[in-house]
């Protein structure tokens, strides 16, 4: 037997490499499942302070004047 790393770039593929192991042709060693990370969990602290702060103050304006429109 003859061990091989395969990239999948595909869910398909994967699920093709499933179908090949329930027919015993071959054997998936290792599945890695990454837990998804939060946006916020990510991104947290990417952006310096006083940038953060005005990105902050004009989405608060943004929504001030959308929500004080007169249509």
């Amino acid at each position: 037997m003859e061990t091989v790393l395969v990239q999948i770039n595909n869910n398909k593929a994967y699920r093709l490499l499933e179908d090949l192991e329930d027919l015993h042709i071959i054997k998936v060693l290792k599945k890695s499942i990454q837990p998804q990370q939060k946006l916020s969990e990510k991104y947290a602290g990417k952006l310096p302070a006083d940038v953060a702060d005005e990105l902050q103050n004009y989405v608060t304006q943004s929504r001030n004047e959308w929500n004080n429109r007169s249509i």
